[in-house]
């Protein structure tokens, strides 16, 4: 009965960890971006709230510009700047 408990716990750990570094922001973003904070996307992947940035330029994989001046890296355009005005300019 504990076996199948361990497997269970040892393949949530993994699965964890690997969620967990699939958003890894560069030193430079991290130091170019003035809000930090991820959340976790539709598909369950680790993405970098919308920011400002201290140039006002836009940062490395920003696919958005929000209406109120943030920086969105949505990997989907649905609900992208929702709470953030809505979207201003796409970026790619």
């Amino acid at each position: 009965m504990r076996l199948p408990g361990l497997i269970f716990f040892a393949v949530t750990l993994l699965f964890n960890t690997a969620i967990a570094k699939q958003h890894t922001p560069s030193v430079s973003q991290d130091n170019e971006l003035i809000e930090q904070g991820d959340y976790i996307n539709s598909d369950g992947q680790d993405v970098h709230s919308p920011a400002h940035t201290r140039s006002g330029n836009a940062p490395d994989g920003a696919s958005a510009k929000c209406r109120d001046g943030t920086y969105s890296f949505s990997q989907h355009r649905r609900g992208t700047c929702s709470r953030h005005g809505g979207v201003a300019e796409w970026l790619n």
